[in-house]
């Protein structure tokens, strides 16, 4: 292939139709981001009737070594002042019966706090955090450093227990829940 026929093979086509540049704003970007299916994990924090937690997709490892989960969460929302009094949260991996209990975290049906923990089963691991007795997986942490930036808080989480199940996962895209193997 000659110099000049490789360079075309790179050449770069302006988008039209759908694929067109769109204006960068809020709504557009959630757009974007539906089309990217993400693990979907329940949030937990706290104790008792102070107890509150969220329904993420933007849970993921920081670091393996040293072991480091990140986390993000809106700060205008009930889980991040109760993240910050307690230092601590539990990742809790949604497994693919999960549907109802994500949806509650995620505050559909209007419940808050305390009450979204109805209809599971829950346990402590070392931190204290509330975790999900049939989690797919549960990632307990001890709270490393908060920074807020913008409309969310980033939260850094030291991993200071591990839980394993024997079962799938859960994945929203598009506004749609879908099972993963178990």
């Amino acid at each position: 292939m000659s110099e000049q026929s490789s360079l075309r093979a790179f050449d770069v086509k302006e988008a039209t139709g759908d694929l067109a540049n769109h204006h960068v704003d809020a709504e557009g970007l959630k757009r974007a981001l539906r089309a990217l299916g993400g693990g979907v994990s329940i949030i937990t924090a706290g104790e008792g009737e102070t107890r509150s937690g969220a329904t993420v997709t933007s849970a993921t490892a920081l670091s393996i070594d040293p072991p480091r989960m990140i986390v993000t969460l809106n700060r205008s929302a009930s889980t991040l002042p109760v993240v910050e009094r307690y230092g601590h949260f539990c990742v809790n991996v949604a497994g693919p019966d999960h549907e109802t209990l994500a949806n509650q975290f995620a505050g559909r049906g209007g419940l808050k706090g305390a009450e979204r923990y109805l209809g599971a089963d829950w346990t402590r691991l070392v931190s204290g955090a509330p975790v999900l007795e049939d989690a797919a997986a549960a990632i307990d942490c001890e709270v490393e450093e908060v920074i807020e930036r913008h409309s969310h808080a980033i939260v850094l989480g030291r991993v200071v227990g591990i839980r394993f199940g024997n079962r799938g996962s859960l994945v929203y895209r598009d506004g749609q829940y879908y099972a993963l193997g178990g």
